[in-house]
Protein backbone atom coordinates (compact mmCIF):
# COMPACT_ATOMS: atom_id res chain seq x y z
CA UNK A 1 0.00 0.00 0.00
CA UNK A 2 1.21 3.46 -0.71
CA UNK A 3 1.77 6.06 1.76
CA UNK A 4 -0.74 8.25 0.57
CA UNK A 5 -3.20 5.95 0.50
CA UNK A 6 -2.08 5.50 4.28
CA UNK A 7 -2.22 8.71 5.21
CA UNK A 8 -5.71 8.62 3.45
CA UNK A 9 -6.92 6.15 5.18
CA UNK A 10 -5.66 8.02 8.63
CA UNK A 11 -7.85 11.01 7.45
CA UNK A 12 -10.64 9.20 7.29
CA UNK A 13 -9.99 7.30 10.66
CA UNK A 14 -9.66 10.82 12.10
CA UNK A 15 -12.88 12.32 10.44
CA UNK A 16 -14.98 9.30 12.03
CA UNK A 17 -13.07 9.51 15.63
CA UNK A 18 -14.23 13.39 15.57
CA UNK A 19 -17.67 12.58 14.31
CA UNK A 20 -17.96 10.24 17.71
CA UNK A 21 -15.83 12.29 19.93
CA UNK A 22 -18.78 15.55 19.05
CA UNK A 23 -22.13 13.14 18.90
CA UNK A 24 -23.47 12.18 22.46
CA UNK A 25 -24.72 8.84 20.92
CA UNK A 26 -23.86 6.53 17.95
CA UNK A 27 -25.71 3.13 17.35
CA UNK A 28 -24.38 0.49 14.87
CA UNK A 29 -26.97 -0.63 12.58
CA UNK A 30 -26.82 -3.89 10.14
CA UNK A 31 -28.92 -2.96 7.07
CA UNK A 32 -29.03 -5.69 4.75
CA UNK A 33 -31.92 -6.42 2.65
CA UNK A 34 -32.86 -2.94 2.76
CA UNK A 35 -33.53 -1.60 -0.68
CA UNK A 36 -32.21 1.63 -1.68
CA UNK A 37 -35.74 3.57 -1.24
CA UNK A 38 -35.98 1.92 2.04
CA UNK A 39 -32.61 3.00 3.56
CA UNK A 40 -32.73 6.66 1.49
CA UNK A 41 -36.31 7.14 3.78
CA UNK A 42 -34.47 5.91 7.12
CA UNK A 43 -31.68 8.47 6.22
CA UNK A 44 -34.51 11.35 5.36
CA UNK A 45 -35.86 10.44 8.99
CA UNK A 46 -32.64 10.40 10.97
CA UNK A 47 -31.77 13.78 9.01
CA UNK A 48 -34.71 15.71 10.26
CA UNK A 49 -33.77 14.85 13.98
CA UNK A 50 -30.24 15.77 12.93
CA UNK A 51 -28.76 12.20 12.86
CA UNK A 52 -26.27 11.46 10.46
CA UNK A 53 -26.38 8.13 8.98
CA UNK A 54 -22.88 7.12 7.15
CA UNK A 55 -21.42 3.48 5.92
CA UNK A 56 -18.54 3.45 6.57
CA UNK A 57 -16.02 0.53 5.82
CA UNK A 58 -15.40 -1.56 9.28
CA UNK A 59 -11.86 -1.82 9.66
CA UNK A 60 -11.71 2.62 9.86
CA UNK A 61 -14.78 2.29 12.04
CA UNK A 62 -12.85 0.10 13.87
CA UNK A 63 -9.91 1.99 14.77
CA UNK A 64 -11.90 4.91 14.85
CA UNK A 65 -13.96 3.43 17.81
CA UNK A 66 -10.41 2.05 19.30
CA UNK A 67 -8.71 5.51 19.26
CA UNK A 68 -11.43 7.00 21.27
CA UNK A 69 -11.49 3.45 23.54
CA UNK A 70 -14.35 2.07 22.76
CA UNK A 71 -13.35 -1.41 21.67
CA UNK A 72 -16.45 -2.98 22.92
CA UNK A 73 -17.54 -2.04 19.55
CA UNK A 74 -15.47 -4.38 17.53
CA UNK A 75 -17.70 -7.10 17.44
CA UNK A 76 -20.15 -5.79 16.07
CA UNK A 77 -18.21 -3.86 12.82
CA UNK A 78 -18.68 -7.05 10.45
CA UNK A 79 -20.89 -7.62 7.22
CA UNK A 80 -22.86 -4.58 6.23
CA UNK A 81 -23.26 -1.75 8.81
CA UNK A 82 -24.19 1.65 9.24
CA UNK A 83 -23.43 3.80 12.22
CA UNK A 84 -25.55 7.10 13.29
CA UNK A 85 -24.09 9.85 14.50
CA UNK A 86 -26.48 12.15 16.73
CA UNK A 87 -25.33 15.09 17.98
CA UNK A 88 -27.98 16.55 20.58
CA UNK A 89 -30.61 14.12 21.09
CA UNK A 90 -29.24 11.09 23.10
CA UNK A 91 -32.57 8.77 22.39
CA UNK A 92 -33.24 10.40 18.91
CA UNK A 93 -31.45 8.07 16.71
CA UNK A 94 -32.11 5.08 19.14
CA UNK A 95 -35.90 6.01 18.76
CA UNK A 96 -36.07 6.48 14.81
CA UNK A 97 -33.55 2.94 14.22
CA UNK A 98 -35.52 1.06 16.73
CA UNK A 99 -38.92 1.92 15.42
CA UNK A 100 -37.80 1.66 11.51
CA UNK A 101 -36.43 -2.04 12.23
CA UNK A 102 -39.94 -3.34 13.87
CA UNK A 103 -41.37 -2.06 10.55
CA UNK A 104 -38.32 -3.41 8.44
CA UNK A 105 -36.74 -6.51 9.45
CA UNK A 106 -34.13 -6.36 7.40
CA UNK A 107 -32.34 -3.85 9.89
CA UNK A 108 -30.93 -5.08 13.25
CA UNK A 109 -29.68 -2.75 15.88
CA UNK A 110 -26.04 -4.01 16.82
CA UNK A 111 -25.03 -1.70 19.35
CA UNK A 112 -23.70 1.97 20.04
CA UNK A 113 -22.47 4.36 22.39
CA UNK A 114 -23.93 7.02 24.93
CA UNK A 115 -21.83 9.95 26.10
CA UNK A 116 -18.55 7.84 24.83
CA UNK A 117 -19.89 4.54 26.61
CA UNK A 118 -20.06 1.39 24.71
CA UNK A 119 -24.21 0.35 24.95
CA UNK A 120 -25.17 -3.28 24.07
CA UNK A 121 -27.97 -3.90 21.74
CA UNK A 122 -30.67 -4.36 24.75
CA UNK A 123 -29.53 -0.97 26.19
CA UNK A 124 -30.23 0.64 23.07
CA UNK A 125 -33.91 -0.91 22.20
CA UNK A 126 -34.33 0.55 26.16
CA UNK A 127 -32.84 3.83 25.07
CA UNK A 128 -35.21 3.68 22.53
CA UNK A 129 -37.88 3.94 24.79
CA UNK A 130 -37.43 7.02 26.67
CA UNK A 131 -38.73 10.35 26.73
CA UNK A 132 -36.73 12.66 24.27
CA UNK A 133 -35.31 15.77 26.08
CA UNK A 134 -37.95 17.98 25.93
CA UNK A 135 -40.20 14.91 27.10
CA UNK A 136 -37.43 14.09 30.35
CA UNK A 137 -37.21 18.44 31.12
CA UNK A 138 -40.86 18.77 31.40
CA UNK A 139 -40.99 15.47 33.94
CA UNK A 140 -38.27 16.82 36.21
CA UNK A 141 -39.60 19.77 36.12
CA UNK A 142 -43.18 18.33 37.57
CA UNK A 143 -41.20 17.04 39.92
CA UNK A 144 -39.33 19.83 41.10
CA UNK A 145 -42.84 21.79 41.04
CA UNK A 146 -44.60 19.25 43.26
CA UNK A 147 -43.61 20.45 46.77
CA UNK A 148 -43.85 23.73 45.74
CA UNK A 149 -47.24 23.04 45.11
CA UNK A 150 -47.94 21.19 47.87
CA UNK A 151 -47.00 24.09 50.41
CA UNK A 152 -48.77 26.72 48.30
CA UNK A 153 -52.10 24.26 49.03
CA UNK A 154 -51.33 23.70 52.48
CA UNK A 155 -51.02 27.54 53.33
CA UNK A 156 -53.89 28.76 51.30
CA UNK A 157 -55.68 25.88 53.58
CA UNK A 158 -54.68 27.33 56.40
CA UNK A 159 -55.38 30.94 55.52
CA UNK A 160 -59.09 29.65 54.37
CA UNK A 161 -59.30 28.41 57.95
CA UNK A 162 -58.30 31.66 59.82
CA UNK A 163 -60.63 33.34 57.70
CA UNK A 164 -63.19 30.77 58.53
CA UNK A 165 -62.80 31.30 62.69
Amino acid sequence: MSVSAIELKKQEVEVIKNKIDSSVATVVVEYAGLTVEEFSELRTQLRAENVELSVIKNNISRRAFSAVNINELEADLKGPVAIAFSKEDVTAAAKILNNYAKKHKALVLKSGTLEGVYASAAQVQELALLPNKEGMLSMLLSVLEAPIRGLAQVTKQVANQKEEN
